[in-house]
Parts: C-alpha cells; structure tokens; sequence
C-alpha cells in the first residue's frame, strides 16, 4: 500500500504552497483592487478574475440605467418590445434574466410563448403575438416571438411552404403597422459558431440544472446548422427594414454579449439621467452590428 502513499514532500512539489490564498489573505480583500494586490504577490494569473470583476462592475452600472429607463417608459407612457432570437444556447434567457433582475415587475413582461395550441394554429398566426403586445408604458422581452415561423417552423417542418411564404410577406407589414403606431420594437439576433454551442449543449446536459433546458429541437440544432443558416439569412434579407431593423451580437463570449445587448438597448432611447451614467451607454461596434454591417460574419 505504501506506493500509493502521498508524501508531504510529493504534495508541496505539486503545489506550490507559495501561491496559495490564506484566510489571513482573504481578511485583507475588501476591495477589486484589494484582491488583485494579493493576486499579483502570490504570482497568480489574476486576468480571469480581474474580467470578472469588471463584468459585474459592468452589469451594476447598467442595471442601474435600466432601471432608469424603466421609470422614463413608464412616466411617458412608452411601449417596448425587445425580441431576443437566435440559435439555441447563444444566450438569449440569460441576457433577459441581467436585464430584468432589478427592474420593476410591474410594468414589464417576459413572454416565451409555447407550441400554438389547436385554436391558435386555427387563427391568424400573428394574433397569438398581438396580445403580448406592450401597453403604455410597459416594456416586454420576447424570448422567442414571432420569427419561429422564419426559421425554427421551417427548419423542423412544424409549417409548410405556403404558411412560411405569407409570413414572411406579412410580417415587414406587421412590423410597419407597430413602428406607426408608436411602438418601439427592438430586434436582436444572438449569434453563436457551432463548436461554442456543442460546448454549451454538453455543458446542459452534465448540469442537472439545466437539463431542462435541452430539447430534442435543441439537439437537431447541431444536425441541421446549414439548414437552419439558410433560413436564417433568408429572415434577415426579407423582415430587415428601415423601420424594424435586425442587430446581430456575437456572443461566444456570454457575459460581454449581456453587457452589449444592454447598452443596445440603452442607446436606442433618450431618457431622463442618461447624461449622468457612470457607464458606457454605447455598444461596442466590434460585438453588435446591424445586419448589412454584418453580412460576411453572421454565424
């Protein structure tokens, strides 16, 4: 049995001692600043942690302007509707659970519709969408909207070419109908390569967690990419309006994604206190574009 012995000699040439973090060490760190001090004596790689600091720096700053905006929409009677969209796993409920943590219940709604019911699949396809339509002053984060019909439908055959041909028809259409009568609609498309989504699915389904978040749908994803690219760039070169434009986030990266789609949405408003952010209220052009901008690097 001694061969399997670990000596304290074997264990302090595996790690070194010098580099650990002692509870005296922890006592000392107050601060960011605190922490990357000890960091650097010990000789550690801080670039990770420094990242994430800066991130939830980052967040509580723009939530904060969220939060802001939030009381200018419901002071001026304003209706929001933000449309998340994108392959499976690129970040879309995670991005809305940043943006809704702190503001106001009250005045907002996440709509993740599921599969149409019998009578709906009877009705007009978009009235099932109208309701969830924003009211004065409310703002309403779509995790999935009407755009399944423009790819997801398609894709996994759950309508056929005549549905699909009058949706994309009628949708620039619809779209024009909300942008004259005043409502705000903001499109995102959350775009991911196809290694960082396999990445995330395994990540799902070691997670007990968030095993629920993985679907048979979800696992076709990786199957049909093409398939589902084409209609993809099919969605954006017919629903891309002046009025109701497409804006692309790369989002490999989740938490700069979070961050940028938050400023998208900030810099798209002019409300009361924006002058006085401690933050960057601009996206980052190199990760949010709009779809012509982007044309030759969408995933």
């Amino acid at each position: 049995m001694s061969e399997f012995l670990i000596t304290d000699e074997a264990l302090e040439d595996k790690f070194d001692v010098s580099k650990k973090i002692t509870n005296e060490d922890f006592v000392k760190i107050q601060t960011g600043e605190d922490l990357e001090n000890v960091l650097k004596q010990k000789g550690r790689d801080y670039t990770k942690a420094l990242f994430n600091l800066d991130y939830e720096h980052q967040l509580e700053q723009l939530q904060i302007e969220l939060v802001k905006w939030q009381r200018w929409v419901a002071d001026t009677g304003q209706r929001v509707a933000v449309i998340f969209e994108g392959r499976d796993a690129a970040g879309k409920g995670g991005t809305i659970k940043r943006f809704v943590e702190h503001m106001n219940p009250r005045s907002l709604r996440v709509v993740a519709l599921n599969k149409p019911t019998d009578l709906e699949r009877s009705q007009w396809y978009f009235r099932r969408y109208i309701k969830e339509l924003p009211n004065a002053g409310e703002v309403v984060f779509f995790d999935r909207s009407w755009y399944n019909r423009a790819v997801v439908e398609p894709v996994m055959g759950f309508c056929d070419e005549d549905q699909y041909q009058q949706f994309m028809r009628q949708v620039p259409e619809f779209e024009h109908m909300l942008f004259e009568d005043g409502v705000h609609v903001i499109k995102l498309w959350f775009s991911i390569n196809k290694e960082e989504q396999n990445k995330r699915f395994d990540s799902r389904r070691k997670n007990p967690l968030k095993q629920w978040k993985l679907s048979p749908v979800d696992e076709k994803g990786q199957e049909m990419w093409e398939r589902y690219t084409y209609y993809k760039e099919q969605m954006f070169a017919r629903t891309h309006t002046n009025f109701s434009p497409w804006t692309i986030l790369k989002t490999n990266n989740k938490k700069i994604a979070r961050l940028e789609a938050i400023r998208h949405v900030l810099s798209k408003f002019e409300y009361e206190g924006k002058a006085n952010a401690n933050t960057v209220v601009l996206p980052d052009p190199n990760v949010v574009m709009r779809f012509h901008r982007s044309i030759y690097h969408l995933l």
